[in-house]
């Protein structure tokens, strides 16, 4: 029975040398470029690199340690005009082959969050898509877009801004108009 890789990108633990370089370099055509930016919610991605090497850890444990570069655009979350950002991460994941999902359902999340199972396969391509939806901006925005103040209220009455919803704010005043008075 073959053993056939889950992706293009997967990589066979069992084949991987335990002495030598395990090197990848990953460039995805302008087709791939145009699926991965409609899968993380961008409205284009322009350029995708992510080169490394996979290395032995511990015991059966390995490495992943490689550079993600890329140029994503997406709308800017004020004026949905198009936000271009440069992304260059350092990216590391390691694979143990005792890690355990915890059987709680609420759990805290644990400080390293650079480990994870470790399978038949290690994919620097599903690594590459990750790291970069982590590292692409969750609101972006450009240089010079502001949010306004927007206020409602009901025909024939005053409105209320944020500034009235602040009741101490009115009193500090206050406080500095008596003084002054008083002195």
């Amino acid at each position: 029975m073959a053993h056939l890789p889950p992706s293009d990108t997967a990589l066979r633990v069992a084949e991987l040398s335990q002495t030598a370089e395990n090197s990848f370099s990953l460039r995805p055509d302008s087709e791939e470029l145009k699926v991965i930016a409609d899968e993380l919610g961008f409205s284009s991605l322009r350029k995708l690199s992510f080169s490394g090497r996979i290395k032995p850890l511990a015991g059966s444990d390995w490495t992943l340690e490689g550079r993600l570069g890329a140029t994503v655009v997406q709308p800017c979350v004020v004026t949905l005009e198009p936000v271009m950002t440069r992304i260059d991460v350092d990216v590391t994941r390691h694979f143990i082959s005792t890690f355990a999902y915890p059987d709680e359902p609420e759990v805290e999340m644990p400080d390293d969050d650079t480990s994870e199972p470790l399978g038949s396969w290690i994919d620097p391509g599903v690594v590459m898509r990750e790291a970069l939806a982590l590292a692409a901006p969750d609101y972006p925005r450009k240089d010079d877009a502001e949010l306004g103040q927007l206020v409602y209220t009901k025909p024939g009455e005053a409105p209320m801004t944020d500034e009235d919803a602040r009741p101490f704010a009115g009193l500090a005043d206050l406080k500095s108009k008596l003084e002054k008075g008083g002195h």
